[in-house]
């Protein structure tokens, strides 16, 4: 018989017992005290596991959705009044926004961005455009 044949049988026959019964099973039947200590601690760490993902679970239900939602109603009047109010610029002065003071140092470039002057987040409704000048 050559070694690797040897090599399976003494693994088949060692795992035999433990695959008939289930190794669960023969653990628990054990009447070793360590065993049960570890048993028993195992079953609270389950179980408190189990709590503490519920718990957090209702936080997230309770607390952080509602958050969510009440930042999301806040910033979005926050914006609504900001629009209203560069409406209101534009109408008193003739459809479009007051040019902002010449300060020297607003809007500084010493050499153009790769795609241009303007900045990447550039918004034509809110910002100087940089590429007229």
């Amino acid at each position: 018989m050559s070694a690797l044949a040897r090599t399976a049988l003494r693994s088949a026959l060692r795992t035999a017992p433990r695959r008939s019964r289930g190794f669960a099973q023969a653990v628990t039947e054990a009447e070793s005290p360590a065993v049960k200590a570890y048993l028993q601690e195992e079953s609270a760490l389950i179980h408190h596991a189990t709590e503490t993902s519920d718990m957090w679970r209702k936080i997230s239900y309770f607390v952080c959705l509602p958050a969510v939602a009440v930042c999301t109603i806040w910033v979005y009047n926050a914006e609504s009044e900001h629009m209203a109010h560069l409406e209101h610029m534009r109408q008193e002065n003739g459809g479009e926004l007051p040019q902002p003071p010449e300060y020297d140092f607003l809007n500084r470039r010493n050499r153009p961005f790769p795609w241009g002057m303007n900045s990447l987040f550039f918004n034509p409704e809110v910002n100087k455009n940089m590429e007229t000048e």
